[in-house]
């Protein structure tokens, strides 16, 4: 073992870690049931495949890989090598074969993302790098090697360039309807994929702490001793809970532009996987294999993904996803709770003194 912590073997580097390794994982294993199904929804859009088809062959990948080796700093052994480290342990840990290449750009907010066709790129800003301490940043690293084992960088990259295609054609009559219709539903599978990605990245980070700290300076910045961990998850529980019907149109008209979950759900999204037997199966080294992913039925995992969603708005205390649940119950006076749970956007009953005369004020 070399001096740096990792074994030498040939001259392949393989980190000596305590982490728990997954050879031979699938995918599977950590995607969020809603992730699977989403995508399901997006292929079947009239009009995605001739787009998708389209697109692959008129996007400037080239470009964008050139772009980033002139403009940005390539991860190596010699350039960020605490990220180069971080970055082969995730390929190590979830038994990705080919390490992605990597880039740190310049610019003050922290993101990151996986992009490509051919093949995934990493990219990771300089506010990021500086926001996060080694372990948060290990489970960021984790989320994008997880989209690259997932086949998320596909739909991310044609994302980000119907985004900006969108706002190209907005003065074509129905052009942009036809567009948005697609950035729509790919929006929708990309928050989705990013629960499966923040999973990926628990697994590879093994420190829910560590996870959870990373979502609250995103959402908070550097801070830290300003934030608590539990007070965080409470503020997603008011957010699921809280309200009536109007607040539950509000959080979809909010969400729909976004390709990111709010950071409060992802939050309680990650902790409640973290805690739930499916975590413990691949943590005790049960889990599907990458070579089974051809005998997986398409029919089975829609099935598991409707199931998934229906237990989601069963134990939601969402108020739609209640009057949902109740609708399939069979529930009464549900006239009456819809009536009380819109009556905030009409405009408030005019007091005693202003009603018109014969008018009776009940």
């Amino acid at each position: 073992m070399s001096d740096d912590g990792h074994q030498h073997t040939g001259t392949e580097r393989v980190p000596s870690r305590q982490r728990r390794r997954f050879p031979g994982i699938s995918s599977r294993a950590y995607e969020h049931p809603a992730d699977r199904s989403a995508l399901v929804a997006l292929r079947k859009l009239t009009g995605f495949d001739a787009v998708f088809k389209a697109l692959s062959g008129l996007l400037p990948e080239r470009s964008l890989r050139l772009l980033f080796l002139s403009d940005s700093v390539r991860v190596s052994e010699r350039q960020f090598a605490h990220l180069h480290d971080m970055l082969r342990d995730a390929c190590y840990i979830l038994d990705l074969e080919k390490v992605p290449p990597m880039y740190v750009t310049q610019d003050p907010q922290p993101s990151a993302m996986c992009i490509g066709l051919d093949e995934p790129v990493i990219v990771v800003s300089t506010g990021l790098v500086e926001l996060l301490d080694e372990e948060e940043m290990r489970a960021v690293v984790g989320h994008e090697v997880g989209h690259a084992l997932s086949g998320h960088s596909v739909y991310r990259t044609i994302l980000l360039f119907l985004t900006s295609l969108a706002l190209k054609v907005a003065w074509i009559p129905l052009g942009n309807v036809a567009i948005m219709a697609i950035v729509t539903a790919l929006r929708e599978w990309f928050r989705k994929s990013e629960l499966s990605a923040d999973r990926a990245g628990l697994l590879v980070g093994q420190d829910v702490r560590a996870s959870m700290r990373g979502l609250m300076k995103i959402a908070g910045g550097n801070h830290l001793h300003e934030m608590n961990v539990d007070a965080f998850l409470e503020q997603a529980e008011e957010y699921d809970s809280g309200g009536d019907l109007r607040d539950s149109v509000l959080k979809i008209l909010n969400v729909l532009p976004r390709s990111h979950p709010f950071t409060t759900v992802r939050a309680a999204e990650l902790k409640k996987w973290a805690e739930s037997r499916d975590h413990q199966r691949i943590m005790d080294g049960r889990y599907p294999r990458r070579d089974e992913d051809g005998d997986t039925s398409v029919g089975a995992s829609f099935r598991e993904s409707a199931a998934s969603y229906a237990g989601d708005v069963k134990d939601s205390k969402d108020p739609l996803m209640k009057l949902v649940t109740d609708l399939a119950g069979g529930a009464g006076d549900l006239g009456g709770r819809v009536r009380r749970g819109f009556d905030g956007f009409r405009s408030p009953p005019p007091s005693k003194g202003d009603t018109a005369d014969g008018d009776r004020d009940e």
